[in-house]
């Protein structure tokens, strides 16, 4: 079954699946800057464009493009800024 998820008034969307790797979501952020909390463990890696993140117990953003990837552990926050619409691939353990 997929899911449809919108988050910050749809400046971000996303489709939730299921994969024989485990649960997945693939998603678009637009310009802006958005604070997101997890659940679980993420894998989030950018597909197109590029995200400026704010990892948790961070000071610096670092910026990742395509293909790149980073982790954020459960139930913790991360902030992602976005200069142009940047789609992404999450993978959730």
């Amino acid at each position: 079954m997929i899911v449809i998820s919108e988050y910050f008034d749809g400046a971000v969307k996303s489709l939730g699946y299921d994969s024989k790797d485990g649960k997945s979501s693939i998603g678009i952020i637009e310009e802006g800057e958005y604070k997101f909390g997890t659940s679980m463990h993420e894998t989030m890696i950018v597909l197109e464009g590029e995200l400026e993140v704010l990892l948790p117990e961070s000071a610096i953003w670092k910026t990742f493009t395509n293909g790149q990837s980073f982790e954020v552990s459960a139930n913790q926050s991360f902030t992602v800024r976005s200069g142009m619409q940047t789609s992404y691939l999450c993978k959730y353990k």
